[in-house]
């Protein structure tokens, strides 16, 4: 495995509590979900899985309160299908029709530094392991990903950049240590079609979340 460090910062963001329905409501850091795509937008195989080992929180954690408009309904596949087969249908839907005003309790001027390995999978990346690596690194420095990476909601985009270095790195402001209850870890992709969410219990430590060997509850 290789070792990776990105340090990830933003505005703002939001990382939603599944508990919370209707309001969105942020855990006070990232997820591990969350921080393994920020990786995969930058560089993402079939060959290669993203484990993500450790979350640093850089800043101290700051909230703000947001009212905003959201749609609340999605477009009717039963809709698109008679569209396909007839050749005309109405997909569309009317924002004003849908228009729903909810609250947010988000989390502003974050900065995280994620700490992951790159786990190689299949035949072809295990043989040519250097080279998965160094594609990889180049896409990291040059800042370039395949969709931009944002922070648990699209509108929240992130910057990133390689950490080559950490002893270079400036010490992290943050001293959070907490215990956070039971946080999002992942999905379970067993079954490709209905992906099944699973949980863990999440604590940090003087601003570090360490995920290595952390139990996985279903």
């Amino acid at each position: 495995m290789s070792h990776f460090c990105l340090e990830v910062s933003g505005d703002y963001a939001c990382f939603t509590r599944p508990e919370n329905k209707a309001e969105r409501v942020s855990y006070p850091v990232i997820t591990p979900s969350a921080a393994r795509a920020v990786f995969e937008t930058i560089f993402w195989k079939p060959g290669i899985r993203w484990r993500v080992t450790q979350v640093e929180v850089l800043k101290p954690v700051r909230w703000i309160n947001v009212r905003r408009n959201e749609v609340g309904a999605v477009a009717s596949t039963r809709n698109a299908i008679t569209a396909m087969h007839e050749g005309r249908g109405t997909l569309g839907l009317d924002i004003e029709d849908e228009r729903q005003q909810r609250a947010g309790l988000f989390l502003r001027d974050v900065a995280y530094r994620l700490h992951a390995e790159m786990e190689l999978v299949s035949a072809e990346a295990q043989a040519n392991p250097g080279k998965y690596r160094e594609m990889f690194a180049r896409r990291a420095r040059k800042g370039q990903c395949v969709n931009q990476p944002y922070l648990g909601c699209r509108e929240f985009d992130a910057r990133f950049r390689l950490v080559e270095n950490l002893a270079d790195e400036p010490q992290a402001e943050s001293t959070l240590t907490e215990d956070l209850g039971v946080m999002l870890f992942d999905l379970n992709f067993a079954q490709p079609d209905s992906p099944q969410p699973t949980f863990f219990k999440a604590r940090v430590q003087q601003g570090v979340m360490d995920l290595r060997g952390v139990e996985v509850l279903g």
